[in-house]
């Protein structure tokens, strides 16, 4: 059998897309391949569960624009799936003159692409949250939280009972394009299974890079991993925070900065950091790959981007290893909390796209051939935005096929 569409990767992006391909062409076959047992086991199902409101994002960027529109979407398809959500809302704290100027930019930025805030004093803060402290405070109202996870796995319960195909347990091991189709090589238990498609998807996250090069498009870019490690509260500080506590973070920086994050079974969360990672799917304390370690060395980029970010790199490894000092990030919105509250949490990875010139990619990046279309860089806010990321992709492939 030959399928009309065939997506790799089964995580939020990737299920997105092929639930609403399956939606939009019922007559279609479409197929989704997945190497792992369950869905979403990687960026999807390592995050903090935030459906964030957009505030950080350029206006007029393919960011800002997925995650207003990403906010709507998934909690509109919670409310008709019977997903678990909590609009909880969130609240950058500044605790200093500098995080105070650039809170108001990002206030600015907010009122630009139509988000509904809320700026707040020091003695507001402290009445909406009695045990933070700071200068003053960004209030985003629509921010809420939800598992990913449960998400992805509804969507995949909606794709196959429209009449899709989802496939665990298949590995991606090789790709062909012909003038007429695309042929898909995967290992499933051990043997070697070929499906046929006339278009390709790929949704690859941390894999991105090594399924273009499957299929010979040149790519001047590569995914290089950063461990986002958290921690978890004990079940005391469950209500510690009424909203998401987020420090005012670093405009030039991709990362968030570590922050207090409500989650949907009631617990409370602390992170991530940004480190180095040197293994792409190493969630462990300690994670090496050779072959992971060796595709970044030799790429030029890599050392471009360490030049630029040596400090923060340093600072961020520093507080990976010495735990006084990731609390240290905390205990200045949150001083009461102490080493021993830091309890073990699992770790989350970050799919990040670096130019050869050592640029970071933080919009979405796409590369083609003429039977495929492979999402490159997926950048946080992905998970909120897989909705009308997938819609995207769906509407580039019409142009592709029509």
């Amino acid at each position: 059998m030959t399928y009309d569409y065939i997506i790799i990767g089964g995580g939020i992006v990737g299920m997105s897309t092929a639930w609403q391909l399956q939606q939009r062409f019922p007559e279609k076959k479409v197929l989704l391949l997945e190497k792992e047992s369950v869905y979403s086991k990687h960026q999807t199902g390592h995050n903090s569960g935030v459906i964030h409101a957009g505030v950080y994002y350029a206006p007029g960027s393919l960011k800002a624009k997925f995650c207003k529109a990403g906010v709507a979407a998934t909690i509109e398809f919670c409310q008709q799936n019977d997903v678990p959500y909590d609009q909880c809302g969130k609240l950058l704290v500044a605790t200093n003159v500098l995080e105070l100027e650039r809170m108001h930019a990002l206030f600015e930025r907010c009122q630009q692409n139509d988000i509904n805030v809320e700026l707040l004093d020091g003695e507001q803060l402290k009445v909406r949250e009695p045990n933070i402290v700071g200068v003053g405070g960004l209030l985003v109202k629509d921010t809420a939280i939800v598992n990913y996870q449960q998400v992805t796995t509804k969507m995949a319960e909606r794709f196959i009972d429209m009449g899709g195909d989802a496939r665990l347990n298949h590995k991606v091991v090789g790709l062909n394009e012909t003038k007429d189709e695309i042929t898909v090589d995967a290992i499933h238990n051990a043997e070697k299974v070929t499906f046929k498609g006339k278009f390709l998807i790929t949704c690859s996250g941390l894999m991105a890079d090594r399924t273009t090069k499957m299929l010979g498009i040149p790519t001047d870019f590569q995914i290089i991993p950063f461990r986002g490690e958290y921690y978890q509260l004990p079940a005391k500080y469950n209500q510690i925070v009424n909203h998401l506590i987020y420090p005012i973070p670093d405009p030039e920086l991709p990362f968030l900065g570590v922050h207090l994050t409500r989650m949907i079974d009631g617990t409370v969360t602390v992170g991530p950091n940004a480190v180095q990672g040197w293994k792409r799917e190493g969630y462990g304390r300690i994670n090496i790959s050779l072959r992971d370690i060796w595709d970044m060395v030799t790429f030029v980029g890599f050392w471009r981007v360490l030049k630029s970010h040596i400090k923060t790199g340093i600072v961020e490894t520093k507080n990976s290893l010495w735990k006084p000092g990731y609390l240290k990030l905390v205990q200045k919105y949150c001083p009461q909390l102490k080493v021993e509250d830091l309890q073990p949490y699992p770790a989350g990875i970050r799919a990040q796209a670096v130019m050869k010139d050592g640029s970071l990619v933080h919009d979405f990046l796409f590369a083609e051939s003429p039977r495929s279309l492979h999402v490159c860089n997926a950048p946080s806010p992905a998970a909120t935005s897989a909705i009308p990321i997938g819609a995207y992709i769906c509407d580039k492939i019409l142009e592709r096929t029509a």
